[in-house]
């Protein structure tokens, strides 16, 4: 059915707008409606979420990356809080962790995968939702140089964010002692860029971890810090009192903070449980009111304990009864949900029957949770094998790349790499290089077989490498030349390590020789010396020793380089094999 004309120009309307306010003023704009999409009944929040898909499509327009990605994070982030939109937000987070990787953004990267464990969380699959926390954190555990393109402080209040959604992720996961790090974190830089709202909004949050923490600590027998983080929430929560004023949440004019917004009341109540705040936490958690679950179930546990602190048994009990029976099929606050059971087997009021079904589910509660940590310790064990069994790939493959394949010995690569960071290292002076070539090779292969003469060049690469010190790379440059580098030996020493590995091959059993001998060059790199200069220099030392008959070494210094000015003055290197 066509749109009507009013309508149709009403959005043309808009949209012009739209397109003649700032960037600045777009981004700034999808901060508030991200704030107020999380905080809005359901008519308003579906407002919000129309407008920041607009302006979603207007950043696009512009194509600005960075506006972009905001935009696309704000999008998700109010269908992960709408209900029943979450599936929705799937293909825009997708995208989101899509354009943050393309584009190098690597704050909004690490939100994605934040927003990726809510979701996660949704499903009820903790190992998921722990994984993208963890990646998340060693995005942000990098050395991260501020964006230039977004300026100092919006970099931060980006950053902040992040935290605070991984943080979000820890609490609902029940890992608390890292979520009031990664919240600190998220407090140290909110504190300097943020507005009213990131700061409210992050204070609201900071509640809902130390009640959580809280309720988690009373669970191990802990009261005393139980307790302490109680209080800790309410002084957080009084502290509010007209923050908000400016902070875009719905309130009630000339309130305070503490009393109108639901996880604040509940701080209040849970750190000095009286009759007092029951009328306070009955008008937040009115059915209306449509909380979430996680704060659902803490405004609960904090009307039990003040109507149980009253002596009003049965409205304890059905504080308690009701909401674990809504709760009952969700998934997404496991630790909250243990909490919330505890609380109600706690009730030495109940009749035996009921005391007795309740026992039951509590203890199916942490049995269910000692499943979850059992299957989430066999994911762990199955990642770190997989992890383990890449590795072990990447190290064959780096050995492939780096080691001849007859031989075993390091390639040319490698010899190049080991002498560039030989050279780098003052240490390893003087260096001494010798290039080594089999007298009588060529033989071996056309009067008996390649096979053979792929033997012979085994067995002398082994002895090379048993005749000459561990710290010595011995390499095979190409065909039967190797290369062989001496860390901090001098000229005359390495002639003389050499000379033990000639007469080592020399006496070899024919039968592993077939009589090849060596004919090895050595010299004394020299500084400003490059790879290829020492090289050549040793070649050169290696044909005197041809020229001597072979099966010998040849040490040439640099006072004694001119006598070898009738051998070939440019050194070429052999053909990788």
């Amino acid at each position: 059915m066509p749109l009507r004309d009013d309508v149709v120009d009403a959005r043309e309307e808009a949209a012009a707008s739209l397109g003649e306010m700032s960037d600045a003023w777009v981004v700034g704009r999808a901060r508030e409606l991200q704030v107020v999409g999380q905080h809005s009944d359901p008519q308003r929040r579906e407002s919000t979420l129309r407008e920041a898909d607009e302006l979603l499509t207007e950043a696009r327009r512009r194509g600005n990356p960075r506006m972009i990605g905001q935009l696309l994070c704000c999008c998700v982030t109010l269908r992960l809080c709408t209900p029943g939109l979450a599936e929705r937000a799937v293909p825009l987070l997708d995208e989101l962790l899509t354009h943050a990787r393309r584009h190098r953004l690597d704050v909004l990267r690490a939100d994605a995968h934040a927003l990726r464990g809510r979701l996660a969380l949704m499903d009820g699959n903790e190992e998921n939702a722990l994984n993208q926390a963890a990646e998340a954190l060693v995005i942000l555990d990098d050395d991260l140089v501020p964006d230039a393109m977004l300026g100092r402080r919006s970099w931060e209040r980006l950053l902040a964010t992040a935290l605070i959604d991984i943080g979000r992720v820890l609490t609902q996961l029940g890992v608390y002692d890292i979520a009031d790090e990664v919240m600190a974190r998220a407090h140290h830089r909110i504190r300097e860029s943020g507005g009213p709202y990131e700061i409210a909004t992050h204070l609201i949050n900071r509640c809902r971890m130390l009640l959580g923490w809280g309720l988690r600590l009373e669970r191990i027998g802990k009261q005393d810090d139980a307790h302490a983080r109680f209080n800790t929430a309410a002084q957080i929560a009084l502290s509010m009192d007209g923050s908000s004023q400016e902070a875009l949440f719905p309130r009630i004019p000339g309130m305070k903070d503490a009393e109108q917004l639901p996880v604040l009341v509940a701080a209040c109540a849970l750190a000095q449980p009286d009759p007092t705040h029951i009328a306070r936490l009955e008008e937040v958690s009115a059915p209306d009111q449509e909380l979430p679950v996680r704060e659902r179930i803490i405004v609960a546990i904090a009307l039990f304990r003040c109507h149980r602190t009253a002596g009003h048994r049965d409205e304890a009990n059905e504080a308690l009864s009701a909401i674990k029976e809504e709760t009952a099929e969700d998934v997404s606050e496991p630790s909250l949900r243990i909490s919330l059971v505890r609380e109600y087997a706690q009730q030495t009021e109940l009749d035996p029957e009921n005391a007795s079904a309740a026992l039951r589910d509590y203890a199916q509660e942490l049995e269910s949770e000692l499943w979850t940590m059992r299957a989430s310790r066999s994911a762990t064990l199955m990642a770190r094998l997989d992890r383990q069994r890449l590795n072990r790939q990447h190290h064959a493959i780096t050995r492939q790349a780096m080691h001849d394949p007859l031989t075993g010995l390091p390639n040319r690569r490698a010899l190049d790499a080991k002498l560039e960071s030989l050279l780098r290292e003052p240490a390893s002076q003087p260096i001494s290089v010798a290039l080594v070539d089999l007298d009588g090779f060529k033989e071996v292969n056309d009067q008996r077989s390649h096979a053979e003469g792929d033997e012979v060049l085994r067995v002398v690469a082994r002895t090379l490498s048993d005749t000459l010190r561990s710290d010595d790379l011995v390499s095979r440059y190409g065909g039967d030349e190797f290369v062989v580098l001496l860390p901090g030996v001098s000229l005359e020493a390495a002639e003389s390590a050499l000379e033990r590995t000639v007469h080592a091959v020399a006496g070899l059993p024919g039968s592993l020789s077939r009589g090849v001998t060596l004919s090895i060059g050595v010299v004394a790199m020299q500084p400003q010396e490059d790879g290829n200069e020492v090289l050549a220099r040793a070649d050169m030392a290696m044909y005197r020793s041809k020229r001597r008959g072979g099966n010998q070494v040849a040490a040439v210094s640099v006072d004694s380089a001119q006598e070898l000015s009738s051998e070939p003055p440019i050194w070429i290197p052999p053909e990788a094999t």
